[in-house]
Parts: C-alpha cells; sequence; structure tokens
C-alpha cells in the first residue's frame, strides 16, 4: 500500500506540481489561479506526463514501470536543485471556500465510476484496449513480438493466420490484432496506444484492477475539468450544475466503467481547451505549450483529436481579430505533435490509419474548398477594414448556423438513398441520452454563449462546432447502444451540461446575483427546481446500470483456466465462425502469457490440420483444443481426450441496433478442453452423448442445454455431424431426436439427412423422444471422417410466440449412434 501511494505521488502529483512552480511565463498568472485550479492543473500535468512519458519509452520499446518512476524521479529532482528556492510561491491565491465543489465532484464521480468493468476479453475494442496495455507492461513496447507466430511453419501458417494481402499488414492474430511480418513474428494492437499506455502504468501498480480503473479515473478528471472550463465561460454555479449532469449521465456512467479511448479524449480536450483559454484570452502564457501538448496527446488517444487540434488552430487564427494572436507559444509544439503523429500513424500504426486516409482521399475536394476557406479567412482577419465586421458577425454566423443544423436534424431529416437510418436520427438518438426537453435548453444555451461569449473562449466553442457536425453528419460507428454513444464523449456530451448549466443558472450576468434579496428567491429556487428535475432524469436513466459490472466474475474464470496451462504447452481455440471462444483466446495469450492459436475456420483442411499437430506435438510438450461445438478436424491421424467440460456465465448489458438497451442479459460459455492424441483403434461402433464432450463432433449446433433428462442441442437451419473413421460393417447412423415442443403452427419438424448431396434419409420428428433411423453406404464410413448434414425447417420462439428465445430452432438431438 505505502508504494502505491508513493507511486500515485510521483505519477500523479509531483511533476505537475513542480512545473506550476517553474518561475517561467508569468508564475504570478498561475499565482493568481483559484487555490482548487491549480490543484487541479497539478494532477492534470503530471497524468498528462506520467502517460506521455509511458507512450513515448514504449514507442521505443523501452517501457517498463520502475523506468517511468525512475524517469520521473530523476526529472523531479533537476527541477528541485536547479530552482530550490525559487519554486516557492509568493503571493499565491488563498483557498477559498467554494474550492470543496470540484473536491466533492471529484469523490462523488470516483465513488460513482465503481468498481470498473472486468471487460479484458477480446472480440470487440475494450478487451483490445486492455490487453494492448498489459501487452506494454509485460514486453514493453508497442509492437508485440511473438516466438510462436515466428516459428510457425509458412505452408501451415494460413490455418491460423491466412494472408490479407493488404500492404499495411499481413492478416490478424486476435481480433484488434495485425501481424505486420510473421517471420519476424511482429504483431501491433489496432488501436493508437496513448490510452493502452495509461493501462499498463495502472497495471504495474495494481495489477488488472488498476488497468480496469483507468477509465474510471479519468472519467472523474473529466467532471472537475468541466467544472474549471465552464466556470470561466458561463460562471461556477453554471459550472457546478454542468459538472453534477455530465456525472450523473448515463453515457457518462457506463464509459466511465468500460475501457474506451474516449474518456482519455475528452479529459485531455477540456483540460487542453481551458488551457488554450487560460494562455491567449487570459494572457497566461505558460498554458499556451500546455494545451498545444494536451491537444497533440488527443490525437494519439484517438485519431479524432485532430478535429480538436483544427479547433484550436482556427481560433489562434481568429484571435488576430482581437489583437492576441497565439504565435509560436502555441504553433511550435502543436507542428512537432502533428509531426511525431504522422510518422507514429504511417510507420507503427498504418493498418488503424488505412480506413482515415481512405476516407480523407474520398473528399479531397471539400478538404481543398475548406484549406482554401481557411488561408482566405487568416488573410481576412489582417485586414483592418473588414476586421471589425468579421469579429462581429462569425459568432452570430457560427450560432445561426448551428441553430439550423440542428432543427433540421431533429425535426426534418429522415433516411433516404445512401443516408443510413442511423445517420439521419443521430441528433433524435442522441436525445435518448439527454431529454428532448434538455436537448433544447442546451441548443438555447449554445446559442446564447455562442452569440456573445464566442471571444470568451472561441477554441471550445470552435471544437464543438466541429465534433457535432461531423458525427450527427455521419456517426462513423456500428448504430449498436450503448456503444455508440461513445461518439457524444469528449465534447458533444460535456458541451451540452455546460449548455444546459448556463441557461439554468443565469449564466449572463454572474455578478448581476446580488445575494438572497427577496425578488431573487422565486427565480434561484426555480431555477434550481429545473436543475434537480434534469438530474432526477439522467439519474433514473443511470440507475439500472449503476448496480452492474459488466462481465463480472470473467477474470476468476480466465484464471483457472490460464492455470490448467503450463508455459510449455500449446492451446488450439476454435474459429471465431464457429463460437465467442476466441476471445479468451486473447487474454490467454496476451494477460496471462500461454501459447494460444485460433483457428481460421471451422472445417480446416485435414490433412493440413494432421501435419499441423505432429509439428506442435515437436514443439510444446502437450497441445490442447478449446471449443464449444463447431470445429470438423478430427481423422485417422488426429484425436482427441477430453480433460474437462465446462459451464458458466456472466453479465452482459444488452447490446441493441437502433434501439436503447434496458436490461442486462446472461453471456455462456460451454467449452470442452481436450488434449489431441493419436487415435486408437475402434471397434466401428460409435455412440455419442449430444450435449457432453461432444465439441469436435458437432458443427453449427446451438449451445449446449440440458434438463432432467440429460444433455442435449437444437440444431439450426442446416447443422453438421464429423463422425470418425469407422469399420465397413457399420451402417446405420441412429439419432435420437424430438421437436421440442413445437408449436402447431410452426413448420412440420421434418429432418433430412446428407452425406454430401447425397440424401441417406429423411423424416418427421414427433413430440417424444425416440430413436430415428438411416442408411449409409458402408463406404462411406471408411477411412477418414464422415460428415453428416442435417436440414431442418426452423421456427421463432420470439417471431412466433413472443418469448425471449430469438433463436431459429430445429430440433433437439439427444444422442447419435452408428450400429
Amino acid at each position: 500500500m505505502i508504494r502505491l501511494v508513493a507511486a500515485g505521488l510521483l505519477l500523479g502529483w509531483i511533476p505537475g506540481a513542480l512545473a506550476l512552480r517553474l518561475p517561467w511565463g508569468d508564475r504570478a498568472s498561475r499565482e493568481r489561479l483559484d487555490w482548487d485550479e491549480r490543484a487541479f492543473w497539478a494532477v492534470i500535468l503530471s497524468v498528462a506526463w506520467s502517460a506521455g512519458a509511458a507512450f513515448t519509452l514504449a514507442v521505443f520499446g523501452r517501457y517498463s514501470l520502475g523506468r517511468l518512476l525512475m524517469l520521473t524521479a530523476v526529472a523531479a529532482g533537476l527541477v528541485a536543485v536547479a530552482y530550490r528556492s525559487r519554486l516557492r510561491y509568493r503571493e499565491a491565491t488563498p483557498p477559498r471556500v467554494d474550492a470543496v465543489v470540484p473536491v466533492l465532484l471529484f469523490g462523488f464521480a470516483l465513488w460513482l465510476y465503481h468498481p470498473a468493468a472486468e471487460y479484458i476479453i477480446g472480440g470487440k475494442d475494450p478487451g483490445v484496449y486492455v490487453n494492448e496495455g498489459v501487452q506494454i507492461a509485460q514486453r514493453g513496447d508497442v509492437i508485440t513480438r511473438e516466438d510462436l507466430v515466428k516459428s510457425l511453419p509458412p505452408d501451415l501458417r494460413g490455418l491460423f493466420i491466412p494472408a490479407h494481402y493488404r500492404r499495411a499488414y499481413y492478416g490478424i492474430r486476435f481480433m484488434g490484432f495485425f501481424v505486420i511480418d510473421p517471420a519476424s513474428g511482429t504483431v501491433v494492437g489496432q488501436f493508437p496506444h496513448l490510452y493502452p499506455a495509461a493501462i499498463a502504468i495502472g497495471y504495474g501498480l495494481d495489477g488488472l484492477t488498476g488497468a480496469r480503473e483507468v477509465s474510471s479515473l479519468c472519467a472523474a478528471l473529466s467532471v472537475v475539468a468541466l467544472f474549471f472550463l465552464a466556470s470561466r465561460l458561463v460562471g461556477r454555479p453554471a459550472a457546478a450544475v454542468a459538472a453534477a449532469l455530465l456525472a450523473v449521465n448515463v453515457v457518462q456512467v457506463w464509459f466511465a466503467r468500460y475501457p474506451n479511448s474516449e474518456i482519455v479524449a475528452q479529459l485531455l480536450i477540456l483540460a487542453g481547451m481551458l488551457a488554450f483559454a487560460r494562455a491567449y484570452i487570459d494572457g497566461a502564457r505558460f498554458f499556451g505549450p500546455v494545451a498545444a501538448l494536451l491537444l497533440g496527446l488527443s490525437l494519439f488517444a484517438r485519431i479524432d483529436g485532430v478535429f480538436a487540434i483544427a479547433a484550436a488552430c482556427a481560433a489562434a487564427m481568429l484571435l488576430r481579430l482581437e489583437g492576441r494572436p497565439a504565435g509560436i507559444s502555441f504553433f511550435g509544439p502543436t507542428i512537432a505533435t502533428a509531426a511525431a503523429g504522422w510518422l507514429y500513424f504511417s510507420r507503427i500504426l498504418a493498418p488503424y490509419t488505412q480506413r482515415p486516409i481512405g476516407t480523407a482521399k474520398q473528399h479531397l475536394v471539400a478538404l481543398g474548398a475548406l484549406a482554401a476557406a481557411v488561408a482566405a479567412a487568416y488573410v481576412a482577419t489582417g485586414r483592418k477594414a473588414i476586421a471589425p465586421f468579421l469579429h462581429r458577425w462569425i459568432p452570430r454566423a457560427l450560432t445561426l448556423v448551428l441553430a439550423g443544423l440542428a432543427i433540421y436534424a431533429f425535426f426534418f431529416r429522415v433516411p433516404s438513398g445512401r443516408l443510413a437510418v442511423h445517420d439521419a436520427n443521430a441528433l433524435r438518438t442522441y436525445a435518448w441520452y439527454v431529454h428532448p426537453a434538455a436537448l433544447g435548453v442546451a441548443l438555447i444555451g449554445l446559442c446564447l454563449v455562442t452569440w456573445k461569449r464566442f471571444w470568451r473562449d472561441p477554441a471550445w466553442l470552435l471544437a464543438v462546432a466541429f465534433y457535432s457536425v461531423f458525427f450527427f453528419y455521419k456517426i462513423q460507428i456500428v448504430p449498436e447502444h450503448f456503444w455508440m454513444a461513445r461518439r457524444f464523449l469528449p465534447v458533444i456530451l460535456p458541451a451540452t451540461m455546460m449548455c444546459i448549466g448556463a441557461v439554468l443558472m443565469q449564466w449572463a450576468e454572474p455578478a448581476a446575483v446580488k445575494g438572497w434579496r427577496p425578488g431573487n428567491v422565486p427565480r434561484v429556487a426555480l431555477r434550481l427546481a429545473l436543475a434537480a428535475l434534469i438530474a432526477w432524469n439522467f439519474i433514473e436513466a443511470s440507475r439500472p446500470i449503476l448496480g452492474h459490472v459488466e462481465y463480472a466474475g470473467i477474470i476468476p474464470r480466465l484464471e483457472s483456466l490460464a492455470a490448467r496451462l503450463a508455459g510449455d504447452e500449446l492451446l488450439v481455440v476454435e474459429s471465431r465462425n464457429a463460437s465467442d471462444l476466441h476471445v479468451l483466446a486473447l487474454p490467454l495469450a496476451y494477460i496471462y502469457a500461454k501459447p494460444v492459436l485460433v483457428l481460421n475456420s471451422p472445417k480446416p483442411d485435414k490433412l493440413a490440420f494432421a501435419k499441423f499437430v505432429g509439428w506442435a506435438r515437436q514443439h510444446y510438450r502437450q497441445v490442447y483444443f478449446l471449443g464449444g461445438g463447431g470445429t470438423d478436424l478430427l481423422s485417422s491421424t488426429v484425436g482427441v481426450e477430453p480433460v474437462v467440460s465446462e459451464r458458466f456465465q456472466v453479465p452482459e448489458y444488452e447490446s441493441r441496433r437502433n434501439a436503447y438497451p434496458t436490461h442486462v442479459r446472461q453471456k455462456e460459455f460451454d467449452y470442452g478442453l481436450y488434449r489431441f492424441v493419436t487415435p486408437a483403434a475402434t471397434s466401428g461402433a460409435f455412440t455419442l452423448d449430444i450435449g457432453d464432450k461432444d465439441d469436435l463432433y458437432v458443427v453449427r449446433f446451438h449451445a449446449k442445454e440440458r434438463d432432467r433428462r440429460g444433455t442435449f442441442r437444437w440444431t439450426q437451419r442446416q447443422s453438421y455431424l464429423s463422425l470418425p473413421a469407422l469399420t465397413p460393417e457399420r451402417h446405420q447412423l441412429v439419432l435420437w431426436m424430438h421437436n421440442g415442443g413445437r408449436p402447431s403452427k410452426a413448420p412440420t419438424a421434418r429432418v433430412d439427412a446428407f452425406i454430401g448431396d447425397q440424401s441417406i434419409g429423411s423424416v418427421v420428428v414427433g413430440p417424444a423422444l425416440q430413436p430415428y433411423s438411416f442408411q449409409i453406404d458402408a463406404h462411406a464410413l471408411a477411412g477418414e471422417t464422415t460428415t453428416i448434414r442435417l436440414v431442418t425447417a426452423t421456427w421463432n420462439p420470439r417471431a412466433m410466440m413472443g418469448a425471449a428465445d430469438d433463436r431459429d430452432l430445429g430440433v433437439i438431438v439427444d444422442r447419435v449412434e452408428v450400429r
């Protein structure tokens, strides 16, 4: 505990506290800041230093927590020795009573955002971020160099990593991880590494618990960042309301507990915009490079951080109209950061940048026109004749444009032609998370603030405009909820809360609130009541998820599975096309450091796979297979013996397309662990209890189930049985089946069986469990395995009966025999 606290102070307080005290850049302006804001900057600058330094070390393949701590301690020591007594504040503003507000906001948010999700599995972006971070912590590099990938024989590589023939990468190792060069075993994660670098720090401090809590800490700091940013623009009462509303909004609560890079971008952008305003509006020049570096870091969290940088650059040029140009203190670090970003994205993260670059190429004309408009605007701001006109009309024009676009998007935009439903409904969808009435209040607030106070904070208001226009035009994400809502996190959601607070708490004339005069009491009470009503609406929306921990319990399950595997034993996991078990493969490989391969196909080439098993058994003490039903790989030379069969469930909040999620589901993992062995001689007879250690014999069946009679599976429209090598004397296939209580209005439960294209029989399955026989040619069962294809007329319980089960069900198969 002492080590954790000491490391936390060194990485989360000391660098920023020392930087604020440096006798550079008009330190007196920093001393005049309120005590609570100075404390905020000490934390933010420290967090930015720690995450940025960890990221830089990882890019050069030199990261370790010890090295980061040493680097920070040496830098802090050098500053302390070099400046000594000059680091003391001379006339620092003393603490005020209302400094407790941001402290309370931070503590409340941090409490609200725990416990964090146990999302360490693969399959989607959150697990990729966590595993990228743990890889940095364990290997010290953003690029993973895997001996397993390197050692795979080239002629067998396609079983697991088929060539994609892309210029930027060779193939896919796991979902979200690209193989750059299989000959050297180099693998890189899909997403920018600033957030994973922060996860690496958390992992080094407190294992997986620390890694998971990075998003919670960033979200809580973002609430405080919004408070200080809004305090400048609309006053502290409005800022307090805005920060409180942000803290309890369902989008913020969900993603504060859920691994995502948007929450990191939110913190960096809010802090960066505050630094920009402090530097070029308030005259605290120290914050100019700080703003450039914070906004630059957001680019390494999410590539759409370029919008925040563009907004700040545009504001820096427009400030010529105010006689306050930004100059080299902002543009110098910005250019340097952009150059570093270009090198990083083009050389290390080339697979990730293919799509953004492709999108940009499709809009070259629009980008060229935008560049010309920017150049013209820059020239115009320097002309004394039109500068007053621009100064007056830029805020007004921006207000009218934003108001018009918002009205069009909410009331008139409909899907048609190439305009997708989720794009047309983007603003209306956002209203699910911010009540339509509250969204109307926010639009009023945005118009008032932009019209009257644009020059008070042009960078932030331009960022709000850029992000809103871009994402409400094309959301650029699969419309699954809550997943789609993360697009609103970095800028749009905080801006909405700020605008609501501005309207409710009399933003325009903060000095007009002159005590508690009797005439003011009803007005203040009404504003507070409206704020409380909106807050209550947000709290009610968040209430269903407060007690939910996504995938709670998955970590001990993975630890138990990993404990069964030694470092010199290889695990083969069935394909993504067979089941969801591939999501367990990623953490087993990248968190628990086990040799793991994921099959590319549920029906791999059997000769090639038999050759692979032979190769693997020469290099590993044991070779295992993890499957849940859906892989055909047994042959006369490849056999298995069961080791263990397990089944468990973890809570997973429902994910719905173009609809609001409302309840928790249970995600089921049902798998068998098998050891590859040389097949034993068979007598010819074969019996298989479906649902019990049958994973290598069934393909495209539904998951295992159990009732009072034992285990079983439902067939799908087409399901397959893979039977082992048998002697020619056996020629009768017997399936024990029943129709599962199929309703009378459902199609007849007819099952047609085939070997290849040859029919071996057709039966109508009744409501009672009984055997159904199919005659097959003896030669079809001789030698290698034989695949039986079952074609069944299916029915859907939800569509037909309104039940919760949305599967297309065939019939229940209980047992298979070959006689």
